[in-house]
């Protein structure tokens, strides 16, 4: 009963949180590491054991653009009864999900170990999980920008008077807007006339219609919007709005882990993330042989708009002090915004892997 609570907590955060912005059998990917193999010799020598996968989970968009060099593409494409499928290299069986509340539910039973989510949504987990999880990287900062079809939007002053139209109400996107225009001078309530809409698509449409001019926008439907609207164009980058008067960066995405599969194989999660970050760095250098893998993952629908849009995905391998500053900073402001936001408190130490 009292995991049917949580798992209905959780999910029910997942809807309200996530931005409108991972074969063999079921014992085969257990978070368990294998039993030791006894020699059968005088000397009875244990043989060494061999890790489990570690089961991750993606979520199509920015937040698992930094994964997919990790996967590889393997030649073993058969999923278990799970949809999990192994790597290239066999270190990890993935899924890939279209909206956070499909993997929360996996990942507080235990069906996934890790999964990269949205920031503010990871410290929701480890509320509601009374701390069965932790953040092991920032894997993406701001992914949202203010574009505009025309030219009379050259700094966050000037949306002064205006109306804009965005997604994301009640939830970070709002967050992100009233506290920059805040900082900047700008009462968002009686400053701005601000429209939301349930999809960024409809926001765009409003766009290209002519009913509005303005509208903030995520990446990478910031790239493919720019190529559908002629005369569309990026007028403010959110992260370095954010970085200007925070002082510290707008964190999008997380690698949320449940301690558990830490705990069970601490070398295996630590050769995942040596693996991730080579992986992220590869993203950064190598932004079309990424595309290609984003394409075949489904993280983004083309090959060629993931590779216009990954840098300005601001894709990165935040960890240890570093990422504990930048997140705590970040959930310090949603926490005063709304508790809600981050599940009601902040979190506690512990609530950062250290590796």
């Amino acid at each position: 009963m009292k995991l049917k609570k949580i798992l209905a907590a959780v999910t029910a955060a997942a809807l309200a949180l996530s931005l409108a912005a991972c074969g063999g059998s079921a014992s085969s990917v257990s978070s368990e590491p294998a039993p030791s193999v006894v020699s059968s010799s005088a000397e009875e020598t244990a043989a060494p054991t061999e890790s489990e996968p570690l089961r991750v989970a993606g979520l199509k968009g920015p937040t698992t653009m930094g994964l997919v060099n990790l996967l590889g593409l393997s030649t073993d494409s058969k999923a278990d009864e799970n949809g999990l499928k192994p790597s290239q290299d066999g270190s990890v069986l993935y899924n890939m999900y279209g909206a956070a509340d499909e993997l929360v539910p996996l990942l507080v039973k235990g069906d996934l170990d890790a999964a990269c989510v949205p920031a503010n949504l990871a410290a929701t987990l480890y509320n509601k999980t009374q701390g069965a999880v932790q953040v092991a990287c920032i894997n993406t900062l701001g992914v949202l920008y203010v574009v505009e079809k025309g030219d009379t939007v050259q700094s966050m002053a000037d949306l002064k008077g205006k109306t804009l139209v965005t997604t994301g109400k009640g939830t970070t996107p709002e967050y992100v807007l009233r506290y920059l225009l805040s900082q900047n001078g700008i009462d968002p309530d009686k400053d701005i006339t601000i429209e939301y809409t349930a999809e960024a698509t409809e926001a765009l449409a409003k766009v290209q219609a002519g009913e509005v001019s303005i509208a903030m926008l995520p990446q990478p439907f910031v790239t493919a919007a720019m190529a559908q609207t002629e005369g569309l164009r990026v007028a403010l980058d959110m992260n370095a709005e954010w970085q200007t008067v925070a002082g510290s960066p707008l964190v999008t995405g997380v690698l949320l882990v449940r301690k558990d599969a830490v705990e069970a194989d601490p070398a295996r999660f630590a050769d995942f993330m040596e693996k991730y970050k080579l992986s992220t760095e590869q993203a950064n250098t190598d932004p079309e042989g990424t595309a290609a893998l984003c394409e075949a993952f489904g993280v983004v629908a083309k090959a060629a708009l993931a590779q216009k849009a990954l840098p300005q995905c601001n894709i990165v391998f935040e960890t240890g002090d570093t990422m504990k500053t930048d997140l705590t900073a970040y959930y310090q402001i949603l926490f005063d915004a709304d508790p809600t936001a981050v599940g009601g408190a902040l979190p506690g130490d512990d609530f950062y892997y250290a590796g």
